[in-house]
């Protein structure tokens, strides 16, 4: 089992190193793709520095931030200045990541929605998707879900069945690359989906693998028990590729204030997570990031 954690290193961070420099839309427009280039970067390279420092570690999975290409629906990679640069970068990063057994996935922004009944916000979910596929090509990776590119469906629209049915007809349309890579989410609310939802509406009909987030399950359950969503979602994922599944806690309990949003996440992790009998990845979406898999429960 390797724990990870997603797109921010606190230790680094601290020290300048960080990979999600980006910007307004007004300064996309006043400086354009030279300063698109210089952010993108030193994104970059700073996503070298938290490769090699994961392995330091002994981090084995890592969540890349969606902001390393700043408004990067609105170019072609191969636009930026330092393109040549970056993709010699991003090719040597996949290769560190590949000779430590360094797992790199992506979970694109909630704005990223394939059931919407909206074409506008179709095709620019489709652009988005294909561009965070386009990521990983640059690092030379075989598509599969072993670098998986997580979504969730994205909104019921007040007719669950009709927007999974969108989902499905929808993710016809992205690039085989993307189509190869990704895998959907369990919902925290039960207006939304759970795993069994997903099961009968997503993975039945086109085969998609369903990421299992132990926290969102506890407000969504869809009858079945967290042994029983874990091991139906452990069915999905294709032979050879390792489940990966989500975990956090919740920062009310955490902090004992009710005030706190019930779903909100703790800053590190207090239980001993729970598999049961399975050997998943887990990405630990705590506030502290990679300190939370320093202190966490044996």
């Amino acid at each position: 089992m390797k724990l990870g954690y997603a797109c921010i290193n606190t230790i680094l961070k601290s020290n300048g190193i960080f990979t999600n420099r980006t910007m307004r839309r007004k300064t996309f427009d006043e400086k354009g793709l030279d300063y698109v280039s210089e952010l993108s970067l030193q994104n970059v390279k700073d996503l070298k520095t938290h490769v090699l420092w994961n392995n330091e570690h002994n981090i084995k999975l890592f969540r890349l931030s969606s902001q390393i290409f700043p408004w990067m629906e609105e170019y072609e990679y191969s636009d930026l200045k330092d393109y040549n640069e970056i993709k010699s970068l991003m090719l040597e990063i996949g290769e560190i990541a590949t000779k430590h057994n360094q797992r790199l996935t992506m979970h694109p922004g909630p704005f990223h929605c394939l059931a919407s009944p909206k074409e506008k916000v179709i095709k620019r979910t489709i652009i988005g998707l294909n561009k965070h596929a386009e990521q990983f090509d640059m690092m030379d990776y075989k598509p599969s879900h072993y670098n998986k590119i997580n979504i969730h469906v994205g909104g019921a629209y007040g007719d669950k069945e009709s927007a999974l049915k969108r989902f499905c007809k929808n993710f016809e349309l992205l690039g085989d690359s993307t189509k190869k890579r990704l895998v959907i989410e369990n919902d925290d609310s039960p207006t939304e989906y759970s795993v069994k939802d997903l099961y009968e509406g997503v993975y039945k009909k086109i085969g998609t693998p369903i990421t299992f987030d132990y926290f969102h399950h506890k407000f969504n359950t869809g009858d079945l028990t967290e042994e029983e969503a874990l091991k139906l979602a452990s069915t999905t994922w294709p032979k050879g590729i390792t489940q990966c599944c989500h975990y956090s806690e919740s920062r009310r309990k955490e902090r004992m204030d009710e005030s706190i949003r019930p779903q909100a996440h703790s800053d590190i992790i207090y239980e001993k997570i729970q598999t049961y009998g399975l050997d998943p990845d887990i990405v630990i979406e705590a506030k502290l990031k990679e300190q939370a898999i320093f202190k966490r429960v044996i």
